[in-house]
């Protein structure tokens, strides 16, 4: 097999088995190796708890994100690898944990109150072939529940004027104040985007008439608040070491005329004060921040602990997308007294897609380079050891260098009739010296010139030593067989970058469209 032909076949394997890890592997790794259900042995192992997997701000892009125009090239695109990157990791991270539950903070869209009616369906079909939810048969064993996020209806100011955005987020994820029970543990869920809103406007009247209603209830079981917003913590506060992004401080913005809210990073400090002394919660978890963030709270001298849910989108400005394992206690021996072991979460990242991509680049450009640059006749690496081993052989060879025989010898130079030059060995039992003989002979080395070796006083010596010098027999390289020859090098890497092409692109579409495609 010829050289090149073993480069091209060594870079078709290195690409396969790239591809294969990006676009495959890489999916498994929270699976197999980095993540599992928190669990205590108090409570019976992993039995004892209920498995719910948190998934937040997904926003499934639409015209609103890039600032790219609506149905160009680039969204779609951008688009696609999106819906696709969060596909491949529900179904190849996230689902083969065998959760009971799956639970989204919020944020399904992007653009969600700027929609039409058509835009929002053309939307909502997205996010269903993405996490599976066209077919009934898949969760029929699995419990989904929503709440809402800020770009799924808006803040207060919004929703005050466009009523129809809520019925039309109603009408396919049901209420947005609700609650639910998973085990021993009761999910109390709140619209955070109308918490801060006028106490007298109807929207946020009938948030806080829901809390209240929770609180007035004889807590049985411990409580975990789902709130989209995160609750309000002071500037700078530390996020812990998961967090990647720089610290978010409070922002809200009113609106001009009617002072109604239009963004919040945060829940206000007495609307959180209050929501955490009516529901008395052991957790409370959200999402809105796009990246991960855990801080605690106090409340009746109690510490609760937040956790913020960072996004499972790369396209969200988190290179480290996440998500989260939550073990629920189902044990009867559970009650207020153990509340530690009641609720237990993990949280688990997924594959740096960015880094991925940026992966495929350098190969691409490796592979550039080592086909234009490659020596056709191969690189000889047994050549080049024994090289370096005889070289380090010599390094290493200790004492003096022995006299051999031509050291005790003696050279004179002779000419013959045409001119040429040529030592001739004398043999000597005189030891060799180093003084200067001053009467007519030079010495250089074991070697004696004598000037009576000259053919005349006027004509000029010319000494030949009869060596070939392969250098100087080439002749010198023409600008036409310069171009020839990098013309040659071009029509090689080109066959060989097609040889690559023909085997790895149709892998690589079989595998983007193997996850697309419902099966």
């Amino acid at each position: 097999m010829k050289q090149h032909h073993k480069l091209t076949l060594f870079l078709c394997l290195t690409w396969t088995i790239t591809l294969l890890y990006g676009e495959m592997f890489a999916f498994w790794i929270p699976t197999l190796r980095s993540c599992s259900w928190p669990s205590s042995s108090w409570m019976d192992g992993v039995d004892g708890y209920d498995k719910v997997a948190v998934i937040a701000d997904p926003q499934i892009m639409d015209k609103t994100s890039l600032h790219l125009p609506p149905k160009s090239l680039a969204l779609e695109v951008a688009q696609f690898f999106t819906d696709l990157y969060m596909r491949r990791a529900f179904f190849a991270s996230i689902l083969p944990f065998k959760p009971d539950v799956i639970l989204f903070l919020g944020d399904h869209f992007d653009g969600g109150p700027y929609l039409s009616d058509e835009e929002w369906q053309e939307s909502l079909n997205r996010f269903k072939h993405i996490f599976g939810l066209k077919s009934q048969e898949r969760f029929r064993d699995i419990r989904v529940h929503f709440l809402p996020g800020n770009h799924d209806n808006g803040y207060a100011a919004l929703l005050s004027h466009k009523p129809e955005i809520i019925r039309r987020y109603e009408k396919e994820f049901g209420k947005r104040n609700y609650r639910f029970t998973v085990g021993k543990v009761e999910f109390i869920v709140v619209d955070a985007q109308t918490l801060d809103g006028y106490p007298e406007g109807n929207l946020a009247a009938a948030t806080w008439d829901f809390v209240k209603n929770v609180s007035i209830d004889f807590q049985l079981l411990p409580r975990v608040l789902l709130t989209h917003i995160p609750l309000y913590r002071r500037d700078e506060t530390p996020c812990g070491p998961h967090r990647s992004s720089p610290i978010i401080n409070q922002r809200i913005v009113h609106t001009g005329h009617s002072q109604e809210i239009l963004y919040q990073n945060y829940i206000t400090e007495e609307s959180s004060n209050r929501l955490l002394d009516l529901i008395k919660p052991v957790l409370v978890l959200s999402g809105h921040d796009h990246d991960q963030c855990t801080v605690s709270h106090e409340s009746n001298h109690e510490h609760i602990k937040e956790h913020t849910v960072g996004t499972m989108s790369w396209q969200q400005g988190n290179l480290y997308p996440s998500f989260m394992l939550l073990s629920a206690g189902n044990s009867a021996l559970l009650n207020m007294s153990n509340l530690e072991e009641a609720v237990l979460t993990r949280l688990c990242f997924l594959p740096m897609q960015t880094h991925i991509y940026i992966g495929y680049l350098l190969l691409f450009i490796v592979t550039l380079i080592t086909l234009l640059f490659w020596p056709t006749g191969g690189v000889n690496f047994g050549c080049h050891c024994s090289d370096f081993l005889a070289y380090g052989k010599q390094l290493f060879k200790v004492g003096t260098k022995e006299k051999t025989e031509d050291e005790s010898c003696e050279y004179e130079m002779v000419w013959d009739a045409e001119g040429s030059m040529h030592l001739v060995r004398k043999a000597t039992n005189t030891p060799i010296t180093h003084a200067k003989d001053t009467s007519g002979t030079m010495e250089r080395g074991n070697a004696v010139m004598r000037h009576t070796a000259k053919k005349g006083n006027a004509q000029e010596v010319e000494i030949s030593m009869n060596v070939d010098d392969p250098m100087t027999n080439l002749p010198p390289r023409t600008s036409k067989s310069t171009a020839k020859f990098i013309i040659h090098r071009l029509v090689r890497m080109f066959r060989m970058l097609t040889v690559i092409a023909v085997v790895n692109i149709p892998l690589y579409m079989m595998l983007l469209f193997k996850d697309w495609i419902d099966q």
